[in-house]
């Protein structure tokens, strides 16, 4: 591969037209609701993502909530949690080359220059939101260090080739506000060049043109729950959304019912309507008043008091407890991940057992993602070298271990290894929780301490006697008896 040329041209071509025409009809589609061919509601990323943020609009009859208490409506995040318990178990290690039996520094810099430890994280969270997210790799300040971006599927998109089975075009389409006004951008990129336009009045404007020509496309989706007939990649969050609003509905008419029956409703009979007026002024007292005032002691023999019973709000809870275990069934969330508290705290072993499903979620989650990361990073080494190596078919990406077991459980596993012969001392170190820059400076002190013990072990020489000084005379024989 020749080196990137950045050219200016004025038009893209019409093939170029023409994808990102298609690419943006397919954004447009994927950001708004819409209905399938049987009429069942498509939730839109817009939608997705009030709902991983908690703020999605709740839909009701208007029966149990008359509209203008709307205010008291209570929103469950539970989609959010789901996602967050998947994601945070899933931390990118770096990434083994083969026949090399540790991470490879050089990936591990390009990682840490493009702030991928923060940026990953990013791309995960949108992939199990949206159903799907971007690494682009493209060419960096050096050759050494090319860019690799993580992009939102609210601004980009691709075309996947069923044949290859790989990124045939990608687009991300943008509003720059950088130069005071805003202009709508797009950068276009294909397997033979990467392109920068702008619009200008109502057509596209070639700005710059990366021709890469690595004969492929530098766009590498990150896709959730993706399907033979499915892509694209499906969201995390679609089978609790309609848990998510009935336990919200749930909540909500929880809450009006608590601020309609927090004082018990009292009633009064054969009352006139002079006790309803302050005797000092004459004037009719606020309800307030009537409610909490003297307006329940009166002369009139003939008036009766009383008092309704308070309702039971305890159907409430019931419902909401429903719907958390009917979302943690399908999850596989604890269902302390979800509020409902036991009595005892789980122990270590209940906590595992109760965590199995979500940890093998997190490993299947690792495994798709850790093949995308593979392409990224084989990208990067086509932009270093300019060549595609086919060896790097077999780049392992390592993850941190998704399970929570303890300090002590994890040390004593990797003590036991490491005795046995099955382990290095580096990977039980690895398997402890240390990070690479971590081990490397174990290792040091390990080589500084055997350095300072082989030199302690090491014989003296013997110290040679000071110029002008008398040998001492050898000890004189023993006479014999």
């Amino acid at each position: 591969m020749s080196s990137p040329l950045l050219i200016s041209a004025a038009v893209p071509s019409d093939d170029e037209k023409a994808l990102l025409d298609r690419l943006s009809a397919r954004l447009a589609e994927s950001i708004k609701d819409s209905r399938d061919a049987r009429g069942r509601r498509r939730l839109g990323f817009e939608t997705l993502d009030t709902y991983y943020n908690g703020e999605q609009h709740l839909e009701q009859l208007g029966l149990a909530v008359p509209e203008d208490l709307r205010q008291f409506v209570t929103i469950v995040a539970w989609p959010g949690t789901q996602v967050d318990a998947i994601e945070e178990r899933c931390d990118v290690e770096g990434f083994r080359l083969p026949g090399t039996p540790e991470a490879d520094e050089g990936l591990a810099e390009v990682w840490q220059a493009n702030d991928l430890d923060d940026e990953s994280q990013m791309g995960h969270v949108d992939s199990l939101v949206f159903g799907r997210s971007y690494a682009c790799v493209g060419t960096g300040d050096t050759a050494e260090l090319p860019l690799v971006t993580v992009e939102s599927p609210l601004e980009m998109v691709h075309e996947w080739s069923p044949r290859q089975r790989t990124t045939a075009a990608a687009a991300r389409f943008y509003q720059d506000d950088s130069s005071g006004e805003v202009v709508q951008r797009a950068t276009l990129y294909t397997p033979q060049a990467t392109t920068w336009l702008a619009m200008n009045g109502q057509q596209w404007q070639v700005e710059d043109r990366d021709e890469h020509r690595l004969g492929r496309c530098p766009v590498v989706p990150l896709v959730n729950r993706g399907r033979s007939h499915a892509r694209y990649g499906t969201s995390q969050m679609g089978r609790v959304i309609t848990l998510t609003d009935a336990a919200a509905r749930a909540l909500t008419n929880a809450q009006v019912a608590t601020e309609v029956m927090a004082l018990p409703q009292r009633w009064a009979a054969g009352m006139t309507a002079a006790d309803f007026k302050d005797p000092d002024t004459g004037e009719a007292v606020t309800a307030w008043e009537a409610y909490f005032g003297a307006v329940w002691a009166t002369a009139n023999k003939d008036a009766k008091f009383g008092q309704f019973s308070a309702a039971d709000l305890s159907n409430f809870e019931k419902i909401v407890n429903h719907y958390a275990q009917l979302v943690a069934g399908i999850t596989g969330l604890p269902m302390r991940f979800l509020g409902q508290l036991s009595a005892n705290p789980p122990s270590a072993d209940g906590i595992r057992a109760d965590e199995a499903r979500l940890i093998k979620t997190a490993e299947r989650k690792c495994r798709s993602w850790g093949a995308s990361w593979e392409s990224v990073m084989r990208l990067v080494r086509q932009f270093q070298t300019g060549e595609d190596d086919p060896q790097l078919a077999s780049m392992e990406t390592l993850w941190r271990d998704p399970a929570t077991p303890t300090r002590a459980q994890s040390a004593d596993a990797a003590v036991k290894l490491y005795a046995a012969g099955i382990s290095s001392k580096r990977q039980a170190r690895r398997d402890v929780g240390y990070s690479s820059v971590q081990i490397t400076n174990m290792e040091i002190d390990d080589r500084d301490v055997a350095a300072e013990r082989a030199a302690a072990a090491a014989p003296r020489p013997p110290v040679p006697p000071a110029p002008g000084a008398v040998e001492p005379a050898p000890p004189a024989e023993p006479s014999a008896a």
